[in-house]
């Protein structure tokens, strides 16, 4: 269906009318009969004056359609009326940059693997509302909870490793997921904390912030990031470290032990996509049915059209101004020669 969305910009229309209705009226209060000016000359500049009022008319016409924003409504959609409630918290401190995991037979960093993998969680999650908590440092809301899967996954796509710190904050992230939460009355609260270290920095206790998600029902899901062996290079050769020494799992466990959730070791992407499984296993959300109406926006055709009839009111006055300035020669007739 073919709408406006700001309908009353048409109120603009007369306003040229009323301009050239008022240089009428003036020019004929103070008419002067300019010497040098046929009948026929005025008359072809009267007539090229219409001209140009009617494509003015219609380049202002086009310019105020376009001021209205046509759109393009289409059929009405409804929404999944059933779904959970999903908060992603991401870890983006300086060790998730350690070339660890291994991504169809290529070594990458951990936070690569995450994108991958959690993309791909993303776009399953048909129905569910999904959140984006971004820390390091502190913690930050990267996106509400949302039905706009393909948002949440652009906003993940976009994040770099470093862009709110070095360190890592857990107990911010899971306070400010448990505060989006509080706003939330019929909601499943599951928080998916994604980390490959231990807290340190922030100004809340990881202990202390998951008794009270406990305590507002909700569920965290920790996963740890990062492989167990990793060979480097040395002056003596090669040697075998363990590139997860500061991840602290006792801690991911009692997060989750607390708040009635289960802990996973992702040393690769099949043990990290282990929590599809688990999170399909929770009782979707009963919600009030909702719907939308896809809409396209339209005013750039109108205003391509007034760039063109702009063009067409230029090369019109050159073709005047270069008429008056080299007038063709009237012809005159020659006297017998006797």
């Amino acid at each position: 269906m073919l709408t406006v969305a700001w309908p009353l910009a048409l109120i603009l229309l007369p306003l040229p009318f009323i301009f050239w209705r008022r240089q009428t009226v003036q020019a004929e209060g103070g008419r002067l009969q300019l010497p040098g000016i046929s009948q026929t000359g005025k008359a072809n500049i009267t007539s090229h004056s219409r001209q140009s009022r009617k494509r003015y008319w219609l380049m202002w016409s086009l310019l105020v359609l376009a001021i209205t924003r046509p759109q393009w409504l289409g059929d009405p959609i409804e929404l999944p009326s059933q779904g959970r409630d999903l908060m992603l918290a991401v870890d983006l401190s300086g060790s998730m940059q350690i070339e660890d995991m291994v991504i169809n037979g290529k070594v990458v960093d951990r936070f690569t693997l995450i994108q991958h993998v959690v993309s791909e969680f993303i776009e399953r999650r048909k129905g569910d509302r999904i959140g984006l908590i971004l820390f390091a440092d502190h913690a930050y809301l990267q996106a509400p909870l949302t039905q706009d899967r393909r948002s949440v996954a652009q906003f993940l796509k976009e994040a770099q490793i470093g862009l709110v710190g070095k360190q890592t904050a857990i107990g911010e992230s899971i306070a400010l997921a448990v505060k989006r939460f509080d706003k939330m009355d019929e909601s499943n609260r599951v928080l998916i904390l994604l980390t490959d270290g231990s807290n340190n920095a922030g100004n809340i206790d990881p202990e202390q912030a998951a008794q009270i998600a406990a305590n507002r029902k909700v569920t965290i899901y920790t996963v740890g990031v990062g492989a167990d062996v990793m060979e480097r290079r040395t002056l003596f050769g090669r040697e075998r470290v363990n590139p997860s020494m500061d991840l602290d799992e006792n801690q991911l466990k009692h997060i989750a032990d607390v708040t009635h959730g289960r802990y996973f070791r992702a040393r690769n992407s099949q043990e990290l996509e282990q929590i599809y499984q688990e999170i399909d296993k929770l009782e979707p959300v009963s919600r009030d049915q909702l719907s939308y109406r896809p809409q396209a926006e339209l005013f750039y055709w109108p205003l391509a059209l007034a760039l063109l009839t702009s063009i067409w009111i230029a090369l019109g006055q050159l073709a005047l101004f270069s008429r008056t300035k080299n007038p063709v020669p009237s012809a005159t007739p020659r006297g017998d020669v006797r």
